[in-house]
């Protein structure tokens, strides 16, 4: 697994309420911050107030180990009650030009929503790169261990992505409830 190829995880999860009320959750960004580990908040640009095709917002992230950052999360694709889709920027120039080009992104993330009789099929998934990113930073320093950095970093990006999950569930069903 190498970064250039841009190397992609999903998780799913299986929530108990109609499209319209899970779309409703997902779309609520300033939501994501209580239930990622790394989203601390949201910054809405340019007026936006909420997702759609060509809005964006600057995201405050925190974690552990690399402190705080800034990044510019630009939606590609909003399609109520189907996906949700927005490429994340280097918005603090961190690993390189501050850069606001989609095809220079250090991740693209995207909600698909399948509804069937049982509910809704919810499922996350993020594609690293093509852009420099804190990872790549860690790849340059170590290049012979490309495939054990990338493997970590989608463990702890499995964990928040499952928290994510599990806090949009909770929230679907008991507005749905």
């Amino acid at each position: 697994m190498r970064y250039a190829d841009g190397p992609a995880l999903h998780r799913e999860v299986r929530i108990a309420a109609d499209a319209a009320r899970v779309w409703e959750t997902v779309a609520d960004i300033e939501a994501m911050a209580k239930w990622s580990p790394e989203l601390a908040r949201v910054e809405w640009r340019g007026g936006a107030t909420g997702p759609a095709e060509g809005a964006s917002y600057v995201g405050h992230n925190e974690h552990p180990t690399i402190g705080q950052w800034r990044t510019v999360a630009h939606f590609t694709e909003a399609v109520p009650g189907k996906t949700l889709t927005w490429c994340v920027l280097d918005a603090d120039g961190r690993y390189g030009e501050a850069n606001e080009d989609p095809g220079r992104s250090m991740a693209t993330w995207s909600f698909t929503l399948t509804e069937d009789t049982d509910g809704v099929l919810l499922r996350q998934t993020v594609t690293l790169g093509p852009g420099r990113s804190g990872l790549t930073a860690y790849i340059e320093k170590a290049p012979e261990q490309e495939e054990a950095i990338i493997e970590f970093r989608f463990g702890e990006l499995a964990k928040g992505m499952d928290a994510t999950l599990q806090g949009i569930k909770e929230a679907a069903e008991q507005r749905e409830g």
